[in-house]
């Protein structure tokens, strides 16, 4: 070989491999989300987080990729998705919902996992601390559960001779025992009957509504959690079908056509899940960002809604309206 020639290649060899090593180095980061009910259900939220990430600097498609996860309910898939996200390597796990937190939990502790819960992640052990999680957990806990026994309240308050109520909660979320034992409490003070009525499914939500006619009660407060947050449409019409006040923990169910929420606006949670998410893919731990408390609430009332079930909203609830939608 010539000289000439060797030097060539040489050169062109010098050209081409620090191109393909910046190629590496420019591969963009893959962040997991992982969520227990669909994406029809949380277009809204995933827009949040996405805005959340650009707050952070990131753009997904641009400088990071997320790969999405949907259970649409079916919570015993979860484990399944959460392991096929820690076999991609993916630079940070981001969940939505108890259920996936604990499945994110379970699948890896190494690789940084973002949550986002209704209840204490501490007592759940979850995580270590709030202002420390020590481990590879961090992300977002709001008031969800401890809400319940206001909800009841407020239902007492618009249905002051109502003897009876039903909460309807998924069985197959974590959260379910805190968030009946904390309504079952507020209802013995209150000198309520409560029934607790169990769906994971639509046609046990269905079957649920059956039984409510059937008990006679006057009252619906409906859990929150992703599968009954997803099946708002169908729970909103089943409510009207049935004429039975509700009162939910989502405004998403008043936009609907349901009568009262109050709870957490679940759109920031997952905006602040977007910004956790930037930060570690900037290099900080999770064990160092403390989890993230959102403790305010909203009222929401639709009077139109109220008007077709023949009630009138007390002037001191309506007073509390952060939301009117007439």
């Amino acid at each position: 070989m010539r000289r000439r020639h060797f030097i060539t290649l040489i050169g062109a060899a010098a050209a081409v491999w620090p191109l393909a090593a910046r190629g590496q180095q420019a591969a963009m980061p893959v962040i997991g989300f992982l969520h227990g009910a669909s994406f029809e259900g949380y277009k809204p939220m995933v827009t949040s987080f996405r805005q959340g990430l650009k707050e952070a600097g990131y753009v997904d498609g641009y400088n990071v990729a997320i790969e999405f996860r949907w259970a649409e309910g079916h919570y015993d898939q979860l484990p399944a998705m959460a392991a096929d996200l820690v076999r991609r390597q993916v630079a940070v796990i981001v969940t939505g919902g108890t259920p996936a937190a604990f499945a994110a939990k379970e699948a890896t502790s190494t690789i940084p996992t973002v949550i986002s819960v209704g209840v204490d992640p501490v007592q759940l052990g979850l995580v270590g601390s709030l202002n420390r999680p020590g481990g590879n957990v961090t992300g977002t806990a709001v008031l969800t559960v401890e809400l319940g026994a206001k909800k009841l309240e407020m239902l007492h308050e618009l249905l002051p001779t109502a003897a009876a109520i039903v909460l309807l909660v998924n069985p197959t979320n974590p959260n379910v025992e805190s968030e009946t034992r904390v309504v079952q409490d507020a209802a013995r003070l209150l000198g309520l009957h409560l029934h607790v009525l169990h769906a994971s499914t639509e046609s046990q939500i269905d079957a649920a509504f059956g039984a409510l006619v059937e008990l006679r009660a006057s009252a619906l407060i409906v859990g929150v959690e992703p599968f009954l947050n997803d099946s708002r449409a169908q729970i909103v019409a089943l409510a009207a079908r049935y004429a039975v006040p509700a009162v939910y923990g989502v405004r998403d169910f008043v936009t609907a056509g349901g009568l009262m929420s109050y709870g957490t606006d679940l759109v920031d949670i997952y905006r602040q899940s977007g910004i956790y998410a930037g930060k570690i893919l900037k290099g900080a731990r999770p064990a160092d960002l403390p989890v993230q408390q959102l403790t305010k609430v909203a009222l929401v009332i639709n009077l139109k809604t109220a008007k077709t079930l023949g009630l009138t909203i007390p002037t001191t609830l309506l007073g509390r309206a952060d939301e009117v939608i007439e």
